[in-house]
This record gives structure tokens, sequence and C-alpha cells, in this order.
């Protein structure tokens, strides 16, 4: 059983900065997240995407703010359940127990809720039999680009994942080869990325494929990738060789088994208090993606103020006879909390 002051529910960019204000009160955090490293979104999908809105950073690179989230919390020293999906909630002896998918139990008397947009499927093409070659050369997310190193790729979608993934594979001289594949000639991504794939594609970097879908998947003797057969609208079927195919449609969100926790939901998300963004359940908090209120945003930046909120309401719940006077980081720093 592993004990703690507040167990957090997802390690995405609101939970990691929960732990920093939480650890300005002197509450010991455990995260539990089902990807396995901390960062959610800003890790699995666009680690590479420029965020423009986070205060005092004209523009800082997604994973570069995980980064910098995970450094400003390393004084208050969180521990952390990776790769589990959080599964059940119960209550014994005024606090909450916590049990993942494979087992590990977690108790604390307050629990917050960071999801993001909740548990993550990919979108995967309809091309027959590809589930056979998942983990044989098709991958729905780039978790580490050294995988790719010196190999031959067809990446497929038009979204900002596809053209960062795209330009971060080439400009970094990672792979030996590599082939977009688009349905549509126009794309959804960032207007800066698209044209930084085009000039890509007219000097010849890269080879763009678009009003085209990879309709089938060739074998090699080892039952891997080998080749893709990629239907263009006008020209018919073309095969490309290639060592990895990744379709990046993005991921489907639910909140999967947090719907069964007893929370009011509303249009698949959770519903809070604004005063101090608690759900219905006393003692359960709800903060960033995951949660619903009047005028709502769905910004990072307001997932920061929530989770500040919170722990503040946490804390009296964990210390109703204790007085908390605001103290300010300007005046004590970080250690002197």
């Amino acid at each position: 059983m592993i004990e703690t002051d507040l167990l957090i529910i997802g390690a995405g960019p609101c939970g990691l900065f929960t732990v920093f204000e939480a650890g300005l009160l002197k509450m010991r955090c455990h995260l539990i997240d089902s990807l396995p490293t901390p960062g959610g979104q800003l890790t699995e999908i666009y680690p590479k995407k420029p965020i423009y809105d986070i205060p005092g950073f004209p523009v800082v690179n997604a994973g570069e703010l995980v980064d910098n989230l995970m450094k400003q919390i390393e004084v208050f020293k969180p521990a952390f359940t990776l790769g589990e999906t959080a599964q059940t909630i119960d209550e014994a002896e005024g606090k909450f127990i916590v049990t993942t998918n494979k087992g590990t139990q977690h108790q604390a008397p307050v629990v917050l809720i960071a999801g993001g947009l909740g548990v993550f499927e990919p979108r995967k093409p309809p091309i027959e039999k590809l589930d056979q070659f998942e983990d044989k050369g098709v991958e729905y997310i780039i978790r580490d680009p050294e995988l790719y190193r010196d190999k031959k790729v067809v990446i497929s979608g038009g979204g900002d994942s596809a053209l960062d993934w795209t330009i971060y594979l080439m400009e970094n001289k990672i792979v030996k080869s590599l082939v977009l594949v688009h349905r549509r000639t126009s794309f959804r991504g960032h207007l800066d990325s698209v044209q930084k794939v085009m000039d890509m594609a007219q000097a010849g970097k890269i080879e763009l494929i678009t009003e085209s879908e990879v309709s089938g998947i060739n074998a090699g003797p080892q039952g891997q990738v080998a080749s893709v057969v990629i239907n263009h609208a006008t020209h018919g079927n073309i095969t490309k060789e290639t060592d990895h195919f990744i379709p990046l449609f993005g991921l489907t969100p639910s909140l999967g088994p947090i719907a069964d926790w007893g929370l009011e939901l509303e249009k698949g998300a959770v519903k809070v208090n604004t005063f101090d963004y608690s759900t219905n359940r006393p003692g359960i908090y709800a903060v960033g993606d995951i949660n619903t209120y009047p005028g709502k945003l769905k910004l990072i930046l307001c997932g920061f103020h929530e989770g500040t909120l919170a722990v503040q309401s946490a804390f009296a719940r964990i210390h109703p006879n204790k007085k908390n006077v605001l103290k300010y980081t300007t005046v004590n720093g970080v250690n002197g909390f």
C-alpha cells in the first residue's frame, strides 16, 4: 500500500504543477498515470509542438515545458506510479484507496484528478490485418525518435502531430528517408509547420504524397513491415519500401474507469465547484481538461490556477484545525516552505 497526502491521477502539466503548489503546503504527493513517462499529451503526442500562452515564455516547446515542470517540483520529491491506469476507488476510515489495473494500491485522504481528456486510444486507419504489424513496424505514437535512426519511415496524417514529427525527424537527420502521406492537399496543422513541410518536399528532403491513403501493408520474412501500399486518387496504387509505418491520426479520449467513480458528469467531463474545484464526492477534486463548469476554457494556464485553489482546500480538509497562512515564494523562496 502506497500512502501519501495527496494522490494525483494524471501526470500531465496540470498534475505536475499541482505538486508544486501542494509542496508549498508541505503535502506529500504521489501521481498515477497510464503513460510510461510524465507529461501527458505534451510528452506523448506533440513534445516538439511550440506553446505560446504560458506566462513568461513567449514560446516554449511542449517537451521543454514538461522538463521545466519536473525540475520545478524536484525539491518536493513526488513519487510516481507510471504505466498503470487508476481503475477503482474505495473509501475506508476516512481515506481513499485507489487501485490500478496492475493491482497497485494507493491510499490518501484526498484525491485530485488531473487526467486531461482521460484515457486515450489511437485512431487506427481501416487497413486489413493492421493489428498483426503492431510492434513489428507499425506505431501509432512516437515515444523514442531513436527507434527510427537510419530507417525508412512512412508517416500518414495531416495534423500537427504528423507535421511536427516529420520536421523533427528530418531536421535532426534521424531517419534515412521519410514519406508523408495525406489524403488531402491541405493540412490541419500550424501554418508555420505546413510551410516547413512544403519546403522540405520542394527541396527533395522528404517525399510528400497528397490525395492518398495507405491502404495495405506487405510483410517481410520475419513478419515485420516491409512496404506499404498507397492508394493515390489519380495514379492508383503506389508501393513504398519502409521499415516503419506511423499513422498519426490522433487519439480518441474517454473518461475510462473514472466514469464509474460516482462523480457527477456532464458531456464526458467531471462537474466541479469553482470555489475549490471539488467534485460531488467530498475529498475528490478535478482540475484541467477533465473538469467542466460554466465558462470553462481548456487551457494549460487555467489548469494551473485550478490546481492552486484545489490544494488550498485539500490542505484545509487534511488539517481542519491548522490555519494556513498564505506565504509568497518571492519572500520565502522554495526551500523555505
